[in-house]
């Protein structure tokens, strides 16, 4: 659906996105994260044909975006961090021009009904959009991205500027929209990414540093997995009970939690499930588990060390 090859865009010596490569599938729904400055913008702006790449292609739906950009532009929807609107114009007749300016084929009146149903903007249609609050704005925005049904949706950060009852409701409106739409999301809010996305992209320094299903991104950093346990019964039976089953690198009384229980933090190898092993381990020994949970970093630990790491590297390389 989306091909992105060796893309790199330089202003002067500065290579903003740095030979990056990267496939979205069709109904994927990819997180783009990055600290501020790391290239998340400049990329899709790329990918949107918006603007131009020093070197490498964009691919989208089988056609290169600067070979043919009207094609390209067709199948995709953006919506920018600060949408581009006529402030002046109703929000009725904002979308009316951008349907016309897009050249939509659906039926306009009732495509219009729809999206603006979708994005919960019905009841303010006939309002001027400088009399918006920003969160509306921003709906409006959103908004103009589904004119047309295009199969890509391009967000950067779309829950800028929203109450957390908005965000819940763009959130929802999103993973919908997953199910028909290819769709690149962008946020600085971790927890959104890893609550919506399908798979996680990190970028730091215009590079790739992580890409990744969600719930495999803290494994792959790491190296292997974590499993919290809360155990009723003796230590020395928990341990002897844990350590002969196959796959545990480490196994960490933490504390005691009550008289007879006490917490432990299990390390095992990436690429395994060694939860059925340890309830039954810990079953026949007489024990009990009263609490097994993911011990594995949070998605914002994951970030957070991605981009230091790589910081680390750019520092001891010279480079800015």
């Amino acid at each position: 659906m989306v091909e992105v090859k060796n893309l790199t865009k330089r202003y002067g010596n500065t290579a903003v996105v740095d030979d990056i490569s990267f496939n979205v599938d069709s109904g994927e729904i990819l997180g783009f994260l990055g600290p501020n400055g790391a290239g998340k913008s400049t990329t899709m702006n790329m990918i949107t044909g918006y603007i131009s790449s020093s070197s490498g292609t964009v691919t989208v739906n089988g056609a290169e975006v600067l070979d043919n950009p009207k094609k390209v532009k067709s199948n995709v929807g953006y919506l920018p961090e600060i949408p581009p609107l006529y402030v002046d114009m109703t929000v009725r007749k904002y979308l009316e021009f951008m349907f016309d300016l897009k050249k939509v084929k659906l039926p306009k009146k009732e495509h219009i009904s729809e999206v603006m149903r979708l994005v919960k903007i019905s009841d303010v249609s006939e309002r001027i959009i400088k009399h918006l609050s920003k969160g509306y704005r921003q709906r409006v925005g959103f908004a103009q991205a589904l004119l047309g049904n295009p199969p890509i949706l391009i967000l950067d950060e779309p829950t800028v500027g929203l109450d957390p009852q908005q965000i819940i409701e763009m959130r929802t409106l999103i993973r919908q929209l997953g199910k028909k739409h290819t769709v690149i999301f962008s946020s600085h809010v971790l927890s959104e990414v890893s609550a919506i996305c399908d798979r996680i992209i990190v970028i730091s320094n215009g590079k790739i540093v992580a890409d990744e299903k969600t719930e495999n991104l803290s494994s792959s950093i790491s190296g292997e997995q974590k499993l919290r346990l809360d155990i009723e019964g003796s230590s020395s039976t928990v341990l002897d009970a844990l350590k002969i089953i196959p796959g545990i690198i480490k196994i960490r009384k933490q504390h005691d939690i009550g008289e007879k229980t006490s917490r432990y933090l299990i390390e095992y190898k990436n690429g395994i499930d060694v939860r059925r092993d340890v309830f039954k381990a810990i079953a026949n020994s007489g024990c009990v588990i009263l609490d097994m949970q993911n011990g594995n970093e949070t998605l914002e630990d994951s970030f957070l060390k991605l981009v230091s790491q790589d910081q680390t590297k750019v520092i001891a390389g010279g480079v800015r």
